[in-house]
């Protein structure tokens, strides 16, 4: 076969890998995976929701992104440990090592997941699903946690292949099986079909994947557009992505967060901007690349979402000049008066940091260099001795962390 693609997928990944933890580092006789149990968020800082569930839980109906408190409705025994995000890091990279041992093209797709294209390794592997079991048995020998493989000809097949059954499987999708294993499937599992899409389709009377695929395209078009397209060519199997061994450049750089309590007031509000534009132009220094769009994000306590943004007259990555920025549309875009549980802050239209900067009459006045040469030695001292090493006067003994958005220090 000229292409050979797998999909290796953790199972139930954050809590399979803090289940080995426990069990092998912490020494806990109750392993996760057989007991109704997840990983969430703190209910505290208004994150509480699933992060990861185990198999027994989902007797319970509790899902992935379901608020903790209503989970803990369903199943009032489910035992919920936090997060612990440097172990899972730690986790991925040793899964993806391993499957470098094998593949010569690798593309992580996610923390839990990755493609492996082995085309044209025919010679040195004669049985691909044998190789797909050597590498899943050799994850749980070493690593202690179980994965599923889906072995197909492209990406799609792949990825649908390693969901037909959990846990510690290997699957084959090739385009001969389609009609027998995936078009028999409920239309809400293909990918890239969610819940939005999921509607619409039933209200056509499309309810299976087999009867997308056989859904003439103009109809799917007119209801659904370029994704009407995009789906049924799934349905059918197609898909012409390859894997990408290197990923490719960051089209733009962002960071939110919902804050433990509600902002009534933009002088609240301007602290959380401040600690969201140090981390996302931290980011952009790192990649030595300057943003000309800067763009924020609202989320009231009714959850009504609502964005503004605007294009820079010349492309920055300097803190206060990207804080000014936020500030300003977040004064245009907030009414005053509903309180405020989450913010963001998003840079886009990227390009390499040339270092030089083309004044204009409207910015002669500020220290564009010695701003810059400033955010470069606040990254040099806080790359050396911690992130926590130097901050702004403002956030002393402030609930708001200085360098809001990401995984929180605590969780690192």
């Amino acid at each position: 076969m000229d292409k050979l693609i797998f999909h290796v997928d953790v199972n139930s990944a954050f809590l399979s890998w803090e289940a080995v933890y426990r069990l092998h580092i912490m020494l806990d006789r109750i392993d996760l995976r057989e007991i109704p149990s997840a990983v969430g968020g703190d209910i505290k800082k208004r994150h509480g929701i699933i992060l990861a569930k185990s198999t027994p839980a989902k007797k319970f109906n509790i899902k992935t992104g379901e608020p903790l408190v209503d989970a803990l409705k369903k199943c009032p025994e489910l035992v919920v440990v936090p997060p612990r995000y440097s172990l899972y890091e730690t986790c991925s990279n040793a899964f993806i090592n391993i499957l470098k041992d094998y593949c010569p093209c690798v593309e992580q797709y996610s923390i839990d997941e990755a493609f492996c294209d082995l085309s044209g390794t025919g010679y040195l592997y004669e049985d691909a699903v044998k190789l797909a079991y050597k590498i899943k048995d050799r994850i749980y020998e070493e690593l202690g946690f179980t994965v599923n493989i889906g072995v197909s000809s492209n990406k799609l097949l792949a990825k649908m292949a390693s969901e037909l059954k959990k846990p510690n499987m290997v699957h084959t999708l090739f385009p001969n099986e389609i009609e027998a294993k995936m078009w028999k499937l409920p239309v809400s599992e293909l990918f890239y079909v969610g819940r939005a899409t999921t509607r619409k389709l039933r209200n056509l009377g499309i309810n299976t994947i087999g009867d997308l695929a056989r859904t003439d395209i103009s109809i799917l078009r007119s209801h659904l557009k370029k994704h009407g397209e995009l789906i049924h060519n799934f349905a059918n199997g197609l898909d012409i992505t390859e894997v990408v061994g290197e990923p490719p450049k960051n089209k733009g750089y962002g960071n939110s967060t919902t804050t433990p309590f509600d902002i009534c007031n933009k002088e609240a509000a301007y602290t959380v901007l401040l600690s969201l534009a140090e981390t996302v132009c931290t980011r952009l220094r790192i990649d030595q690349v300057v943003a000309k769009v800067v763009a924020i994000h609202i989320v009231d306590i009714d959850f009504n979402h609502a964005s503004h943004q605007t294009t820079l007259l010349t492309a920055t990555n300097i803190t206060s000049e990207i804080y000014k920025t936020a500030c300003r549309l977040f004064d245009n875009l907030w009414d005053q008066k509903t309180p405020i549980r989450h913010l963001g802050i998003h840079t886009s239209r990227v390009e390499e940091d040339t270092g030089t900067r083309q004044l204009t009459l409207f910015d002669m006045t500020t220290p564009y260099e010695k701003l810059n040469k400033l955010d470069r030695a606040i990254d040099l001292i806080r790359n050396k001795y911690g992130a926590d090493s130097i901050k702004r006067a403002t956030f002393i003994d402030h609930p708001i962390y200085h360098m809001s958005g990401g995984i929180p220090p605590e969780k690192r």
